[in-house]
């Protein structure tokens, strides 16, 4: 033990060799300690609305305005406001508009650019001047950083700074340094941004919104079953590429994929344009779209027609193959009688609405055709050898995982399995039961064996447990007992489509079940604790509340997709965690970039405060904090031995 002490230290002297360089980074830490804490912006289920997720990661949830607030209050009038925060916003886009109008850009650059700079340093003012200097745009580095640092030893410190400005105006550089200072004014509003899960389906972008992620400065994903079933299909699992490519035939975003990702979907057309040529396939009409009939209309009905069905097949397999999801009641196409054109389900007989199925053989329902078989085989080397795909799904494993706890907030995109009484329901994973955290980890941890196994039959495990967190009812990402897309499909009578929900969240309301949830996951329900999760939509037209459990508990699926805004009356919740408290951020639907560039439309928002502190919040109150607590520990321990002679200076 000794011995690894002394090694310990000897490698932590090769960082800090001297006394002097350890006694700096003491002080160093010591000062970021006391900083306020960073902003941090909670998003969920923002299901590839590309334009609405972009437009809230410009503005912060409103903390871009509430920035020019504090700078400039009752000093600026609202419109002026406005415009300065489309500038920032939208830079670029923002200038060429101007252009049009205005007479005296100089004039225009001028007053914007100490605008910039003012709000710059107020976003600037919680951060050490290393963190910010690392924030800093390259280009612009040095001069950004002389105007908005305060330079004592500048006597006309105004006729400093106009010197400067002056000088950007004159050699042609304002529009560039203006789109830079913007996009510092965006990066330091908020230090750390959560997306708690689905940025796929549904909406037209999340490949966008992927490629915006990657880039971002500082980011945690805890998955969403949407997200995991895109994995599934990275991954080379046949049950998740048929949802993946049905989900997006049915909200008309096939060009996700083959544009996104360069995935060709023309086998699949050709077949499903053969085999469904005369069918109008009227149970398959796209949700969430009011574009009119057309030829490329009627193509997407019949893959959507053609996927679902080798969807049905493929999911049989699974459910045969793995005996231990106990899936066996959503197997269903041997329960239908295909000359009555009916289907036997918990012992009632339902009429189907659709009898077309020429790629069926019933005494072998299960069975892919040939040509189904060439289809899935070429879609499955599609999916794992696309870069663009495998790019994002990389970044999601090391970006994300099923839940996160980070500065005493418990973060997961579902739910806690539980049963009726609010106990932690105990399920089985591969022949081991497991309840709680447990079953989160052991779950995440068959998904990274999906990727990275060398064992093939765990390799296999860990694809097929992504199918099973899409849609098992014992799945914290899902969270009902069956998902009814078969019945949705072929069944007019709306019992059959019923998804019923997890005892969890009707317990959600329950302090002893959210404190027991809390204490599951290591955190003290006694203190400033709280869980944030989505998934669910909350119909705030209906009068439902996404605040739970008095605070407690924050369900922040507010209905991004644009598929759900008539059910949920807005169009997103997000959360903001800054050093004063927790903010709950109720959005109205986004028109347009073009619309908020143009007419300098915000995203309407109301703003509720869910928790204020008494005192702000400092770094050293943060996880980051006792991480830097931790270092300085080590550091003041190394400092002692090179002051008894343990450890010799390298001078």
């Amino acid at each position: 033990m000794k011995n690894m002490e002394n090694r310990y230290l000897d490698r932590l002297s090769d960082l800090y060799p001297t006394i002097a360089a350890a006694s700096t980074e003491i002080i160093n830490l010591q000062a970021i300690l006391n900083l306020p804490k960073g902003t941090e912006h909670f998003l969920t289920d923002v299901h590839g609305e590309d334009e609405a997720f972009s437009h809230v990661l410009r503005n912060g949830s409103g903390a871009v305005r509430s920035k020019i607030e504090d700078v400039f209050g009752n000093t600026m009038s609202v419109k002026d406001k406005k415009a300065l925060a489309t500038l920032i916003y939208y830079p670029k886009a923002k200038m060429e508009q101007v252009k049009r109008t205005e007479s005296n850009m100089d004039d225009w650059y001028r007053v914007n650019l100490y605008r910039l700079i003012e709000v710059s340093k107020r976003a600037a003012s919680k951060y050490t001047r290393s963190k910010v200097r690392k924030s800093l745009p390259k280009d612009f580095s040095y001069v950004i950083e002389e105007l908005i640092t305060e330079k004592a030893e500048v006597s006309d410190k105004e006729s400093y700074y106009n010197e400067i400005i002056s000088t950007i105006i004159r050699i042609g550089r304002a529009e560039e340094f203006i789109a830079a200072i913007s996009e510092l004014i965006q990066r330091l509003v908020v230090d750390h941004l959560h997306i708690v899960g689905d940025i796929y389906d549904r909406g037209p972008g999340p490949h966008l919104i992927m490629d915006k992620l990657l880039k971002y400065h500082s980011v945690d994903i805890q998955w969403g079953n949407h997200d995991v079933v895109w994995m599934g299909a990275a991954a080379g699992q046949l049950g998740c590429i048929a949802n993946v490519i049905r989900i997006c035939a049915r909200y008309g975003n096939l060009d996700i994929i083959e544009d996104g990702y360069g995935i060709n979907l023309l086998p699949l057309a050709t077949f499903a344009m053969r085999m469904y040529k005369d069918d109008p396939c009227t149970c398959f009409k796209l949700k969430g779209t009011d574009r009119p009939e057309s030829d490329e209309m009627q193509m997407n009905l019949r893959i959507h027609k053609a996927i679902s069905i080798i969807q049905f097949k493929v999911e049989g397999q699974i459910i045969e193959r793995q005996k231990g999801f106990h899936l066996e009641n959503r197997a269903l196409l041997h329960k239908i009688d295909y000359q009555k054109g009916t289907i036997n389900l918990e012992g009632k007989e339902y009429k189907l609405l659709d009898t077309n199925f020429p790629t069926i053989d019933p005494k072998n329902p299960y069975k892919l055709t040939s040509e189904e078989d060439e289809i899935m085989d070429r879609l499955v080397h599609a999916f794992v050898g696309c870069e663009k795909l495998q790019e994002h799904m990389r970044f999601l494993l090391a970006k994300g995982g099923l839940y996160k706890v980070y500065n005493n907030n418990l973060l997961y995109h579902g739910c806690v399995p539980l049963d009726a009484k609010g106990n932690l329901k105990e399920v089985e994973i591969f022949g081991k039961k497991y309840r709680g955290k447990a079953l989160y980890d052991v779950l995440e941890s068959y998904v990274r064996k999906g990727f990275f196994a060398l064992d093939p039959k765990e390799r296999e495990d860990g694809k097929d447990t992504m199918w099973y967190i899409w849609l098992h009812p014992d799945s914290p990402l899902f969270g009902k007992n069956k998902m009814a897309t078969f019945e949705r499909y072929f069944l007019a009578e709306k019992e059959t489509h019923v998804e019923k929900k997890n005892p969890y969240y009707a317990l959600l309301e329950n302090e002893t079940v959210v404190d027991n949830i809390m204490i599951e996951f290591g955190l003290d329900p006694k203190e400033d604790t709280h869980i944030v999760n989505g998934h669910v939509p909350v119909k705030r037209k209906d009068g439902e509340s996404p605040i739970k459990c008095n605070g407690k508990v924050m369900v922040i699926d507010g209905g991004f997709s644009r598929a759900y805004q008539k059910e949920t009356g807005i169009a997103g919740y997000t959360l903001v965690y800054n050093s004063y408290g927790l903010l709950l951020v109720a959005h109205e639907p986004f028109e347009s970039t073009e619309a908020a560039i143009k007419k300098e439309n915000d995203i309407h928002s109301e703003t509720v405060v869910v928790t204020r502190v008494n005192e702000r919040r400092l770094v050293g109150d943060t996880d980051a904090g006792r991480k830097l607590k931790e270092q300085i520990k080590d550091l003041e321990w190394l400092l002692a031995s090179y002051r008894n002679g343990q450890i010799i200076e390298k001078l």
